[in-house]
């Protein structure tokens, strides 16, 4: 099977296991979401919920969050770890959208990317789930599923990125990020994947070449 039509078989099916899959982070809007992604680096969707629930409520708006004390907002923002980083990142994001871009959030991947702490995965998110402006996310479930299914032979997001734009039409591009997600979450898990159960494991190079020759030696 070609590698377009191994996509286009991976998608099927990925969109009969997870037909309502979506980020998981809680937000209403590109401020929100953009908050949330830059707390969600190293750190669990669960755990930056919690946090962005009362954070939201104090700074609801990129003008709200410049006139906090730096200190304040690390404390806020402590529980998703790297807090000082976090917090630093977010009040620059926050004076650069007030006095670049009228306090919005900009809706182009070249401007989005030039805000601290904000890469092109953050951007994609932003782009895709705020705007509806397709773009591949690729964070570490993505590239290791992409890896392990043949989708990609790269290791930098970036490279992976450009492979998965040539593989999946550009309306799909959201969805399949957010599918691959769910499954690198739930079945295609960094340790002890769950390949047996896997809904795509015809179609994967890891499936094949390492977990049934594992059995095999065993």
């Amino acid at each position: 099977m070609e590698l377009k039509q191994r996509a286009q078989w991976i998608t099927d099916r990925l969109n009969r296991a997870y037909p309502d899959a979506r980020c998981a982070l809680t937000f209403d809007g590109p401020w929100q979401l953009l908050v949330a992604a830059v707390l969600s680096a190293q750190c669990t969707d669960e755990r930056v919920n919690q946090v962005t629930a009362s954070l939201f409520r104090k700074y609801p708006g990129p003008e709200h969050m410049v006139q906090a004390s730096l200190q304040e907002l690390e404390e806020a923002v402590r529980p998703t770890g790297f807090y000082r980083n976090k917090a630093g990142n977010l009040k620059q994001c926050a004076t650069e959208l007030v006095n670049r871009h009228g306090g919005r959030v900009p809706d182009t991947l070249e401007e989005l990317v030039k805000l601290p702490g904000v890469g092109r995965k953050t951007a994609n998110l932003i782009l895709g789930e705020a705007f509806g402006v397709p773009g591949v996310v690729v964070d570490t479930h993505v590239l290791r599923v992409s890896n392990r299914l043949g989708l990609s032979r790269n290791k930098d997001p970036e490279k992976v990125e450009r492979d998965l734009m040539k593989l999946f039409s550009r309306e799909l591009w959201t969805r399949v990020s957010d599918q691959l997600i769910w499954h690198g979450r739930l079945t295609c898990t960094a340790r002890k994947p769950k390949c047996p159960e896997c809904v795509i494991n015809a179609q994967c190079d890891f499936y094949r070449n390492e977990y049934l020759k594992s059995l095999s030696t065993k």
